[in-house]
């Protein structure tokens, strides 16, 4: 498949991941999203095909995810336990989205996911202190049938596409679990770092992935995904920061998936 593609190691390309992988890193630590930076470097700048592209993605997702995964472990920001309770219906969600993903087209899905976008922009506006408050966590909520049902969901769209859904992974954290921003990050990681593996495999079993590419943007994200822990962790009112963070990314998310 990937002879035709051929791997460009100009000075603009590198330019473009570099930045482009950086600022994906930091994006996806602290909220979601970033791969509407890497997709379209994958698609327009690499040539990459949009199946090979979404695949090829999953590489800087899993490296990032274990970069950021390990210096939140490091710097007791977020408390994981209880967190395989919503790490196991993500991975089964996310087995099936991949097997749907390798062998559909994802613009219909594109605009469910910016209808989803515009009603998560103005849910993030509404009671704001839902999203930033310290609440007494009750790891009995991760046990819960529904929010089982929730991360269920959330993974068969992260096996899908994963542009996004870090966005809805915090929703289902903080909304449905009772984490705060600041501590749902982490096992937001955590989850995406585990079934990442699993997508991973699929798309590399059907050969919808470019290993050199993938690795070439992975090393940029791994670069900012350290940022955005130090970020977090120097940073008092981090919460604050990342849901104006949150807001802009679900924003500009929202108009780039109805494009």
């Amino acid at each position: 498949m990937f002879e035709s593609i051929g791997f460009d190691i100009s000075f603009w390309n590198a330019l473009a991941f570099a930045v482009g992988g950086i600022l994906a890193g930091v994006i996806n630590t602290l909220a979601g999203s970033g791969s509407l930076i890497t997709l379209p470097i994958f698609v327009f700048i690499c040539g990459l095909p949009a199946p090979v592209a979404n695949g090829t993605n999953r590489i800087g997702a899993l490296i990032q995810s274990a970069v950021g995964l390990r210096g939140f472990q490091r710097k007791g920001i977020t408390s994981f336990e209880g967190a395989w309770w919503l790490v196991i219906p993500s991975i089964a969600g996310a087995i099936v989205g991949s097997r749907i993903a390798v062998g559909l087209s994802v613009e219909a899905m594109n605009y469910a996911i910016g209808g989803l976008m515009v009603f998560m922009f103005f849910f993030l506006l509404v009671k704001p202190g839902r999203w930033l408050h310290e609440k007494p966590r009750d790891l009995a909520r991760n046990r819960n049938p529904l929010t089982l049902l929730v991360f269920f969901g959330i993974g068969i769209y992260g096996g899908f596409i994963q542009a996004g859904v870090g966005i809805f992974l915090l929703a289902g954290l903080v909304l449905a679990a009772g984490y705060t921003l600041r501590s749902a990050n982490g096992v937001k990681l955590l989850i995406v770092f585990v079934y990442c593996i699993a997508a991973l495999a699929i798309f590399f079993y059907h050969d919808q992935v470019h290993l050199v590419y993938g690795f070439a943007m992975a090393l940029f994200q791994a670069i900012g995904a350290w940022l955005a822990v130090r970020f977090v962790a120097r940073v008092p009112d981090a919460d604050v920061w990342i849901h104006r963070l949150l807001v802009l990314i679900v924003a500009v998310a929202a108009v780039r998936f109805f494009l």
